[in-house]
């Protein structure tokens, strides 16, 4: 059973297609009670962190995220999503995210390529894991972002992509994971990500 938690800033239609087409057994988490009986989460999400935060905060998921990423059930945070898993972000100031994982979502570089980062992009491999589990190298996936991952250490980078510097594409952490492309719009290596991510044990 996932849950794939309503965050205000997400849509979900897409995310819940792909989980479809797989044939998961999803529902939609509109407050925390819905969590109940979800052996795994997907938390989704588009636009600003600060906004993402606040929406997170009001709808209770804060520390119902925090106690069930502590409890070890596999979470999975996509595009913004996966930017709030982590400790701060420097999107319109200073703003304090869940901090399941250790890093800060930053802004490409002024001098580099323009932003959003849109368009589809490879995946460079730099980790085993179940998440990608027959994801071959170089796959591409599609991207939509202004902001990206500065993780405090790079064991946690999965998979990285080049946009005028190599940032974290996918990062994992115990039971938390994080894809900062949309793999319900990436064809086959989303749904593949999505299907390892169904079977990861809990």
């Amino acid at each position: 059973m996932i849950a794939v938690i309503d965050s205000g800033v997400a849509n979900l239609r897409s995310v819940m297609n792909a989980l479809k087409h797989l044939g998961a057994t999803a529902s939609i988490a509109h407050c925390p009670a819905d969590l109940d009986g979800a052996d795994r989460i997907i938390l989704p999400g588009v636009g600003a962190f600060a906004a993402g935060m606040e929406q997170l905060e009001a709808r209770g998921f804060v520390e119902a995220l925090r106690e069930r990423a502590r409890q070890g059930t596999p979470i999975l945070g996509i595009c913004l999503g996966m930017q709030l898993l982590f400790e701060r972000s420097q999107e319109m100031g200073d703003h304090k995210g869940l901090g399941l994982l250790e890093g800060t979502i930053v802004r490409f570089p002024v001098d580099g390529p323009k932003v959003p980062h849109i368009g589809w992009n490879r995946l460079d491999r730099r980790a085993d894991s179940p998440l990608i589990r027959e994801v071959p190298q170089g796959s591409y996936a599609y991207f939509v972002h202004s902001y990206y991952a500065q993780t405090a250490t790079p064991d946690m980078i999965l998979a990285s992509t080049e946009y005028g510097i190599d940032f974290p594409a996918i990062v994992g952490k115990n039971n938390v994971y994080g894809a900062q492309f949309h793999p319900e719009k990436s064809q086959y290596t989303g749904l593949k990500i999505l299907a390892n991510f169904m079977e990861m044990a809990a």
